[in-house]
Parts: structure tokens; C-alpha cells; sequence
């Protein structure tokens, strides 16, 4: 498989749906805006209907990503790695080999 990377839209759409599964309402309810600390690595932190949520540490954020790719680009997610980034043009990307 060639190296895919995932913008950071996509990204968003991923923590999006994903937070939107754990707590049963639309993705189009939930905002999220990624994150990173040098303490704490990756992350987004979340809202739904206008409500603060716990923030997605970087375990939780790869296995949005992974959901994501399994429903939206049927990659089997425990059969790729991922790597997560920050580019100067792009923002956070993940680079899924």
C-alpha cells in the first residue's frame, strides 16, 4: 500500500463522527479543534451541542483515525501505522503507511 495522508479536515471528520458514536448524536453537533502540547503529544478537544467535553489524548485521537479509515476508506486499521505531523502549509496530518 502506498503511503496515505489524511489532511487535517480529515482528521476533524474523524474525531468528529468518532465522538459522535460514544455519545449517540450527529457528527454535525460535535466541534473539535486538534491540538499539541509538548507534554502531551496530540489531542483534540471536543465539544458537543455547545458543551466542553474531556479532551481526546493522542491513544483516543489514533483510534478515531483508525475508525475512520476502516469506514471511510476500507482499510483494515490494525494493519497500518500511523503517524501523526505537523507541516508549516498543511497543519496536522497522518500519514498511514
Amino acid at each position: 500500500m502506498e503511503t496515505l495522508k489524511l489532511s487535517e479536515q480529515d482528521l476533524i471528520n474523524a474525531v468528529c463522527t468518532f465522538v459522535a458514536d460514544q455519545h449517540y448524536a450527529y457528527p454535525e453537533n460535535v466541534m473539535a479543534m486538534l491540538t499539541y502540547d509538548d507534554d502531551t503529544g496530540y489531542g483534540a478537544d471536543v465539544e458537543l451541542n455547545g458543551k466542553d467535553l474531556e479532551p481526546l489524548t493522542e491513544p483516543k485521537l489514533i483510534q478515531a483515525i483508525r475508525k475512520y479509515l476502516e469506514e471511510e476508506y476500507s482499510i483494515d486499521p490494525f494493519a497500518v501505522s500511523i503517524r501523526l505531523e505537523i507541516e508549516d502549509q498543511d497543519g496536522m496530518v497522518a500519514y498511514v503507511d
